[in-house]
């Protein structure tokens, strides 16, 4: 009966393949967030996607930790690991691309001064317009986001450009208004700082 049990609880155990697989998987999408366009909106906060990327580098990490650890259990995890010596090289590669992403990221947003701003009202379906300005210079810069439910945003609306290092959305130089179709945002400069490019986003969540 003991053994029956003992049995019964390994086969329920996650397997070699199975760190490999989430570990490979997690590594993969830190690299792809750490150089996309994309945010993610927590309790009226938001993400940067080198945030989110470090994010879930540090939970390939451990995943991959918890597989070194049962690979020293298990003979069979030891065995499996030697047979997959390639993931070593394709581990480094992936860390690389998500660590130097997630820092470049960070630095953009360091020296831009980028400052981001969940706008309100919210509009059907919980649609939100996500911005974020940024100042370098004489040029000011913004970009619109539209997050849904899953508080996801994985590309840009539009964006704008405003002389004069101006930020229209942190001055209140805006409109944002919404009907059945979508969101409309409005980006207005002033006299002295026009906006130059752009100056309206349609936000548009799908719904």
């Amino acid at each position: 009966m003991t053994e029956a049990r003992i049995e019964h609880g390994v086969g329920w155990s996650p397997g070699p393949g199975a760190y490999t697989a989430a570990g490979i998987g997690t590594l993969a999408l830190a690299a792809w967030a750490a150089w996309s366009d994309l945010l993610l909106v927590v309790w009226g906060r938001v993400v940067p996607g080198w945030g989110v990327s470090g994010t879930v580098l540090v939970l390939a990490l451990v995943l991959w930790r918890t597989f070194l650890r049962a690979a020293r259990r298990e003979e069979t995890a030891r065995l499996a690991w030697k047979r997959t010596r390639w993931l070593w090289p394709t581990s480094a590669v992936l860390i690389a691309v998500a660590a130097s992403g997630s820092a470049w990221g960070a630095l953009d947003d360091l020296v831009s001064d980028a400052r981001y701003y969940v706008l309100s009202p919210t509009g059907p379906g919980g649609c939100r317009a996500v911005v974020r300005e940024t100042s370098f210079l004489v040029i000011g810069n913004g970009e619109a986001y539209a997050v849904g439910r899953t508080g996801l945003a994985l590309g840009e609306a539009d964006s704008w450009v405003v002389d004069d290092g101006y930020r229209p959305v942190a001055a209140g130089t805006y409109e944002l208004k919404w009907d059945r179709s979508g969101g409309l945002l409005l980006i207005n400069g002033t006299n002295v700082n026009p906006v130059v490019r752009g100056g309206q986003a349609d936000i548009d969540c799908g719904w």
